[in-house]
């Protein structure tokens, strides 16, 4: 039976959850989760440092609701990136509050999808 036990723990573990998918205006609540957030891009922000590209949603900063963040490393991983803007996108991971405000950091190009 233990070993029965332990062969399923590793098939949980290694078969990823399906993450629930929530609104932009979802996120605060969902802080600390792995989710996807639907939303159609207002906008691909580049910062003046160059060092963080943020895509937002659900309006423009300051006034968006949630943003991916690709930070300056990760960005060649994201060539298309500015494409984005105007479409619906599918943002996974995990919900970070940074200042008060949700986002997901990008490190990946599988976490974010365009419909």
């Amino acid at each position: 039976m233990g070993l029965l036990a332990s062969v399923l723990g590793l098939a949980l573990t290694v078969t990823p959850a399906l993450a629930e998918t929530i609104t932009p205006s979802d996120t605060p609540k969902y802080v600390g989760k792995s989710v996807t957030v639907e939303g159609v891009v207002s906008e691909v922000h580049h910062a003046a440092s160059g060092k963080v590209i943020f895509i937002d949603i659900g309006g423009r900063y300051p006034d968006n609701a949630f943003a991916g963040v690709i930070f300056s490393g990760d960005a060649p991983k994201f060539p298309d990136v500015d494409s984005l803007e105007g479409k619906t996108v599918d943002i996974t991971g995990a919900i970070k509050s940074h200042q008060g405000r949700p986002e997901i950091v990008l490190n990946d190009p599988a976490q974010i999808k365009a419909k």
